[in-house]
Formats: C-alpha cells, sequence, structure tokens
C-alpha cells in the first residue's frame, strides 16, 4: 500500500467472523451481499475469524483487490463492536486494531 493512496481511504471492520478460508473473490461477495459495500470503491474492508487471532484485510488499489493476512501469536484482535454489519473506523483506529491493542470510541468514525 502507498501512503499517499490511504489518505482518504474509509475502513470497513465487519463485526461478525468470517470464515478465514475465503480468499479475494469470497470476501468480494462478502463485501457486497453481507456489508452492502462495492469492493472495488477503495475502501479496506478489515475481517476476523471466529477466535479472532486472525484478521484479513480486502482492498481494491485500482489495479485488482489485494489482501493482507496477520495472525497474532497471543491474544486476539480486538474489534469493536456496532449494531449493523460493519463498523466504519479511523486509520489510527486500523493501526491500533493490527497492533492488538483495542480501539478508543473516538477512533470510531
Amino acid at each position: 500500500m502507498i501512503a499517499g493512496d490511504l489518505q482518504n481511504v474509509q475502513v470497513w471492520v465487519a463485526t461478525t467472523p468470517v470464515d478465514m478460508r475465503k480468499s479475494f473473490d469470497g470476501l468480494a461477495e462478502v463485501v457486497r451481499s453481507f456489508l452492502g459495500h462495492d469492493p472495488l470503491s477503495g475502501s479496506l474492508f478489515v475481517f476476523r475469524n471466529k477466535g479472532g487471532h486472525l484478521v484479513k484485510i480486502l482492498w481494491w488499489d485500482r489495479d485488482g483487490l489485494a489482501i493482507y493476512y496477520k495472525r497474532l501469536e497471543r491474544g486476539a484482535f480486538q474489534f469493536p463492536r456496532g449494531s449493523g454489519t460493519a463498523v466504519e473506523i479511523t486509520r489510527e483506529g486500523l493501526l491500533r486494531l493490527l497492533s492488538g491493542m483495542s480501539i478508543s470510541t473516538r477512533q470510531i468514525a
């Protein structure tokens, strides 16, 4: 990812776990049908597994879909809770989430 590309990018976090066997097409379909967003919008879509120690990010970078995949060796990612299917968070909130830290309410967009 190029830092300039992420200046105005929205970050959407799915509030329910996703099967981590899903790849590009499977996650894009989850974005379309479950989250109600366009996977080619340029937004980042963040997913976790049921145990909370795996995370995948789906992103359209103007030439194709990219996936970022991370596993915590200990603990679980601290995902925000929401009443809908997805919660928008700030870029700073995403960095905290990927570091295994919790997201404060001011980092939820």
